[in-house]
């Protein structure tokens, strides 16, 4: 007869194998300890410990206890713990379906300028330009470190928010994602600690998962992470690194204030917290914020940034500002994994960085960036739905609907008419952003985003009334 006690401790056994929190050589718990655990009894866990020996999964050493002897299962992000139920929250399947997203598909919840506001023109003239240069830009990888007029270029544009930085202290990626990816190799290993904002962009989420570590998220506020948190957060799991944005802030659009950060860095001091300061949406602000790397003098601070959301998500460069030593070792990683960087993507961002039409390009997007947000604003009021705060820049909106609604309930409902929105809780560690929504207010343009959005509260009030 079959014995679903026993069933459940080899699944149980199974699951944290196959998603690596068990890996080959690991000590499994005591018999006794597992019991107490799972609340069973010790010959329920005998048994199902000898089930799992002789499928060859763990062996037992006398005197030690009973090890983890299956081969280390290969990598599925989307089984790694705490795995997601509900694919409206997931950062891997909101990723997917806008990505994938035929053109008629309104995008309302995704993370980037619609094709028809970014600068094609600046584009094609900059990859014309490099066509008719040296042969060899078409051809051979990049030096290590990357384009040198490129990083003599991101060292200037960062001295102007108070970044010291050489060139030599730059490190060129293939994209921000790439920068964070070398850092989480460089300074991780399994089990560590790391510090996200909550909420925070998603796909922060999604890497980390990769690195097999454990994620703590610090409440966000108008002025930045919750300091009281923050504080906590260090004393109890000592963390190793912490992901943020300093500028304009992914999902919440809120800006950091002077006084939160020296208080940050403050708290910083006295840990083994190194920060990572993504600096994506630096072009878009109006009147820049503090920048933890300026006051920290890149000590215990890395900046990353790319131009993705302004240039060209296609052209894909980003880059790493840090201490030498870093930097040095960052670069073996990036051998080591990527062997070398994209020299023509390089080439033709700096081209189009240095022409003048992308300072012209620049103002009229603020412009129409500012009014998209007041016509967002004005949409969604319409139907209830208040923004958590009005930021002063950018493309994100944070909204909240009434405390009682769903949105990823909405969500779904939205995405079957063509609509994919960005649900609270795909941002959030906590999951206690169940009732906010992500706009970006440059995808909120066409009228029928809030019609759909209209009838989806309504169905989501009808099926879950007060």
């Amino acid at each position: 007869m079959k014995n679903t006690k026993i069933d459940f401790v080899v699944s149980h056994i199974n699951e944290q194998i196959k998603t690596r929190s068990l890996t080959t050589g690991s000590r499994l718990p005591s018999v006794r300890a597992l019991a107490k655990t799972l609340n069973l009894s010790i010959s329920t866990i005998v048994e199902a410990y000898e089930r799992l020996a002789a499928k060859g999964m763990i062996e037992s050493k006398t005197g030690s206890g009973f090890f983890v002897s299956a081969p280390l299962a290969p990598l599925s992000i989307s089984e790694i713990h705490p795995k997601i139920i509900d694919r409206t929250i997931d950062p891997l399947w909101i990723s997917r379906q806008s990505l994938e997203a035929q053109h008629n598909v309104l995008k309302p919840g995704c993370g980037w300028l619609p094709d028809d506001w970014m600068p094609h023109e600046n584009i094609r003239k900059a990859i014309r330009t490099v066509s008719k240069t040296h042969a060899n830009i078409l051809t051979d990888y990049s030096t290590p470190l990357g384009l040198k007029s490129l990083r003599e270029l991101i060292s200037r544009r960062i001295l102007n928010k108070g970044i010291e930085a050489l060139p030599e202290q730059i490190l060129l990626t293939d994209s921000g994602t790439q920068a964070i990816d070398l850092i989480c190799r460089y300074f991780l290993k399994p089990n560590d600690v790391v510090l996200v904002d909550d909420p925070c962009y998603f796909n922060f989420h999604a890497l980390l998962k990769v690195h097999q570590i454990q994620i703590i998220g610090i409440p966000y506020t108008q002025t930045g992470p919750d300091l009281d948190a923050f504080a906590e957060a260090i004393q109890t799991h000592n963390p190793r690194l912490y992901i943020t944005n300093s500028g304009i802030h992914n999902p919440t659009g809120a800006v950091l204030t002077p006084t939160t950060a020296y208080q940050v860095l403050k708290l910083v001091e006295n840990s083994n917290l190194i920060v990572i300061e993504d600096d994506i949406f630096a072009d878009l602000e109006l009147n820049p914020a503090p920048r933890l790397a300026t006051l920290d003098g890149l000590s215990r601070v890395i900046q990353i940034g790319s131009f993705s959301k302004t240039l060209s998500g296609s052209v894909r460069t980003g880059y790493i500002a840090s201490k030498s030593e870093w930097i040095n070792d960052l670069t073996d990683i990036k051998i080591a994994t990527s062997f070398g960087g994209n020299h023509l993507s390089a080439e033709i961002l700096y081209i189009a960085l240095t022409d003048g039409s992308y300072r012209k390009y620049l103002e009229e997007l603020k412009i129409r960036l500012a009014k998209a947000m007041d016509f967002t604003i004005k949409n969604l009021e319409k139907l209830g739905i208040q923004p958590w705060l009005k930021p002063q820049a950018g493309i994100f909106l944070w909204c909240e609907l009434d405390k009682h609604l769903d949105s990823s309930h909405i969500a779904q409902k939205c995405l079957e008419q063509g609509v994919i929105l960005a649900p609270g809780n795909a941002f959030s560690q906590s999951q206690q952003y169940q009732n906010f929504i992500r706009f970006n207010v440059a995808q909120c343009q066409n009228p029928k985003i809030f019609e759909v959005l209209s009838h989806a509260i309504k169905h989501e009030i009808e099926q879950y009334p007060l």
